[in-house]
C-alpha cells in the first residue's frame, strides 16, 4: 500500500499540473512552476525507491518508461525558463502521471544490473537521454500539429504562450537533432563495442533490430528536413514511426519478457 501511495503522489501533482495549464492566466505561472517542481521531486523520490529500494539497481520496462518521462519533464522544466509552453504541459503531464504509476501497477520482473563498468554506465545514461529527448520531441510535435490544425480551422484562440509555428518547428528539430546524436552514440556503442559494454558479443535480437530501425527512421527524417524541407504531417509521421520503433527496442521487448512471459531475461 505504501509503495502505491509513493507513486500516487507524483501522479496527483502531474494531474493537477495538467488542469492548471487549461486556460491559466499568465499571472498564475508561479502555480504551474510550483506544481511542476513538486511533481519532479516526488517522481524522483518514487523512482529512487523503484531503482534502488531493494539495495541493488533493478531496471525494467515500467521503471524505464517512468524514468524517461521524468527526464523529459526535467528537460522541459529547463526549457521553460526561456519559453514556457502550457499547451505542451497539457499533453505531457497526463502521460507522465501514468508513467509515474507504472512501477507500482506493473512491476514485472526487472533485471538486476551491475554498473561496475564505466562503459555500461555511460551507455545507460546516453540511452536514457536519447529516449527522454525523443519523448520531449514527440510532445513538441503534437503541440505543433495542434497549432497547425487550429490555424487551418481558423480557430484563433490558441495559447498566448504558444510561439509562432516556424519557431516551434525549429525548436522541434533542434531537440530531435540533439536526441539523434545521443541515439547514434547508443546504437553505435551497442553495435561496435558490445563485449566491452555488455560482456558478450553482439546478438541479432529484437532490441538490436528495432534500435537500428529507429536510427534509420530518424536519420531519414533529419535528411528529409535538410534536403527537401520536410515539415507538417510528413515530418510528424516519420517522427512517430521512429519513436514507436525506439519504444519497441527496449520497453516493448522488456514488456513481453517481464509481464507476458513473467521473467527478467
Amino acid at each position: 500500500m505504501e509503495n502505491i501511495l509513493l507513486h500516487l503522489l507524483p501522479a496527483i501533482f502531474y494531474a493537477a499540473l495538467a488542469l492548471a495549464c487549461i486556460r491559466t492566466p499568465a499571472n498564475r505561472r508561479n502555480l504551474i512552476s510550483g506544481l511542476l517542481l513538486a511533481a519532479l521531486l516526488s517522481h524522483a523520490w518514487s523512482l529512487g525507491e523503484s531503482l534502488l529500494g531493494s539495495g541493488t539497481l533493478r531496471f525494467g520496462f515500467s521503471v524505464a518508461l517512468s524514468l524517461t518521462l521524468w527526464l523529459a519533464m526535467l528537460i522541459y522544466s529547463l526549457e521553460s525558463l526561456l519559453r514556457p509552453l502550457n499547451g505542451l504541459l497539457r499533453r505531457a503531464a497526463p502521460v507522465a502521471a501514468v508513467a509515474s504509476l507504472l512501477p507500482a501497477l506493473l512491476p514485472g520482473h526487472p533485471q538486476t544490473l551491475e554498473l561496475t563498468s564505466w562503459a555500461f554506465r555511460t551507455h545507460v545514461v546516453v540511452a536514457m537521454l536519447a529516449y527522454s529527448l525523443f519523448t520531449l520531441a514527440v510532445f513538441h510535435g503534437l503541440l505543433l500539429a495542434a497549432a497547425e490544425r487550429s490555424i487551418h480551422k481558423a480557430h484563433l484562440h490558441s495559447d498566448n504562450d504558444t510561439p509562432p509555428l516556424l519557431a516551434l518547428e525549429n525548436l522541434l528539430f533542434r531537440i530531435t537533432g540533439a536526441a539523434f546524436v545521443f541515439l547514434t552514440l547508443t546504437v553505435g556503442s551497442g553495435l561496435f563495442f558490445s563485449e566491452e559494454i555488455f560482456g558478450k558479443p553482439l546478438a541479432l535480437n529484437h532490441k538490436t533490430i528495432f534500435g537500428v530501425a529507429s536510427w534509420l527512421l530518424f536519420a531519414i527524417l533529419l535528411l528529409g528536413r535538410h534536403i527537401w524541407g520536410w515539415r507538417g504531417k510528413t515530418a510528424t509521421r516519420w517522427m512517430l514511426a521512429g519513436f514507436m520503433s525506439l519504444l519497441l527496442a527496449y520497453a516493448g521487448t522488456r514488456f513481453v519478457l517481464e509481464v507476458l512471459l513473467g521473467r527478467s531475461i
